[in-house]
């Protein structure tokens, strides 16, 4: 039986036009399409300063040296490349759902990643669990498609997840600041919230995508029930009513409004999405809503 695309045709034709933006202002490589508060080279106009002994004469500004009788180094508009990473979560509870949160996230990591591909910037994929997983670049332009689809396609979930590991890997294999995108359900026993600030005090951007299943927010069952932990095997019986289901989507809520105040904490950013979102009502609405992508 054939198997879905990862990502259709028609919505990539959307994303021609699309950006990844963020806030921060990184000293990256000249090549990109995202302006920086650091003058460089570059090909708009920044500002002037005085000439110092060992600037490049070509920069110099000889209509005002005209003018003024002093020298003046033009200063241009730097466009960096900033490393932007994208984390997925591939731990066991992201298979958890009757909507898969894991292919919810793949389809959105495609589609992100081929945002940047048509705008020549570089994203490395990394998959995550218990530690990162092998690293991915995507780069080269939108012809380079089908071989992050086809990485992203051989990723299934599994293990159980670690924040702090994944935060302390990451920080010790870049030391160049960036953007990290998020793709998770943030799940953790021993907690995300500190992990994910330890990466945004190292200057990292935080993008923080949260997927969720319906059930997640608003478990329909009723009941006595027996819960079984998806990553640890932990087993827990209660009795589910209507209070009880209460209690927890108020819980849920405020676990989300944690996250979405740690990235507005730390500079960043958050956007919840639910696996009944369609991936194309995601992007145009919600990203496009807090600025992630333009």
């Amino acid at each position: 039986m054939a198997t879905a695309p990862l990502i259709e045709r028609d919505f990539l034709e959307k994303l021609e036009r699309m950006t990844i933006r963020w806030r921060k202002s990184f000293q990256g490589l000249v090549g990109g399409h995202n302006r920086s508060r650091f003058p460089g080279a570059g090909q708009e106009f920044f500002d002037h300063r005085h000439f110092h002994h060992g600037d490049d004469l070509r920069a110099v500004n000889w209509r005002a040296y005209l003018r003024l009788e002093k020298l003046f180094l033009k200063l241009f508009q730097v466009e960096p490349r900033v490393p932007v990473r994208l984390l997925l979560d591939t731990s066991e509870s992201m298979a958890t759902g009757a909507s898969s949160k894991f292919d919810y996230a793949r389809r959105l990591a495609a589609a992100l990643c081929y945002i940047g591909l048509v705008r020549l910037d570089s994203i490395v994929v990394h998959p995550f669990a218990a530690s990162l997983g092998d690293p991915f670049l995507s780069t080269g332009g939108r012809h380079r498609l089908a071989p992050t689809v086809e990485f992203l396609s051989q990723l299934s979930p599994g293990g159980r997840t670690s924040y702090l590991n994944v935060s302390k890997e990451f920080i010790t294999r870049y030391a160049q600041r960036g953007v990290a995108i998020v793709l998770s359900d943030f799940l953790d026993d021993a907690g995300c919230e500190r992990p994910l600030q330890y990466l945004a005090d190292f200057g990292h951007e935080l993008l923080l995508l949260q997927v969720w299943a319906e059930e997640d927010r608003e478990p329909p069952w009723e009941g006595e029930l027996e819960l079984v932990d998806a990553e640890t095997g932990a087993r827990l019986e209660m009795a589910f009513g209507p209070a009880a289901r209460e209690n927890y989507v108020r819980s849920f809520d405020a676990f989300s409004r944690s996250l979405q105040e740690l990235a507005a904490r730390t500079g960043g950013r958050y956007v919840g999405l639910p696996t009944s979102m369609p991936i194309e009502e995601a992007v145009f609405g919600p990203l496009v809503r807090m600025k992630a992508i333009e």
